[in-house]
């Protein structure tokens, strides 16, 4: 092996290594963030569900505003606690997963029925894409909530790292 390859080999080595830890640990610390504010705005905020209620995907659309309401702000609040430590961190991330794309059927993708195949209005692919914004000019503004959902993905998928409660108690549960 030549000094090339095995510096390239101890490099790469080092940096899965730390990419454990700290990858997943900067993505929960993001999330918790995000989330948390969120419901931080909603448990200090009026409850403005009642408004958008009929836009909710079924069955979300059969409970009431106030339960909605009740249960995106503690989910917001706790789930973010929850991902920030890394404690049952796939059932939050799953959670918030369906809770974001509720959301995005609801309130960020402009006005129609996404569930019912509707694209709300959108002539072409080329208008849909003007809602992947941050900002909403009349065409929704899907782009944050899509990108959490990619970023809750994998939290589901591969779970919170190394450096998280959940590991913890996975290598203390199997004796390691």
């Amino acid at each position: 092996m030549n000094v090339v390859t095995g510096t390239w080999i101890r490099i790469t080595d080092l940096l899965e290594r730390a990419g454990a830890w700290i990858a997943p640990l900067l993505l929960r610390i993001i999330l918790a963030w995000e989330f948390f504010e969120a419901g931080l705005e909603k448990y200090r905020g009026s409850n403005w569900f009642g408004s958008i209620q009929d836009n909710f995907p079924f069955p979300f659309n059969m409970v009431s505003p106030d339960i909605s309401w009740l249960m995106a702000t503690w989910f917001e609040l706790a789930g973010g606690i929850m991902i920030l430590v890394g404690l049952f961190t796939r059932f939050w991330a799953a959670s918030l997963f369906i809770l974001t794309v509720v959301a995005i059927a609801a309130v960020h993708w402009g006005v129609g029925d996404v569930w019912a195949g509707d694209v709300r209005g959108y002539q072409d692919f080329g208008e849909m894409l003007k809602g992947y914004a941050i900002s909403n000019k009349g065409f929704g503004n899907y782009k944050l909530p899509l990108i959490y959902l990619l970023m809750l993905l994998p939290l589901i998928l591969n779970g919170p790292g190394k450096a998280s409660l959940d590991h913890y108690l996975r290598r203390r549960i199997a004796g390691h």
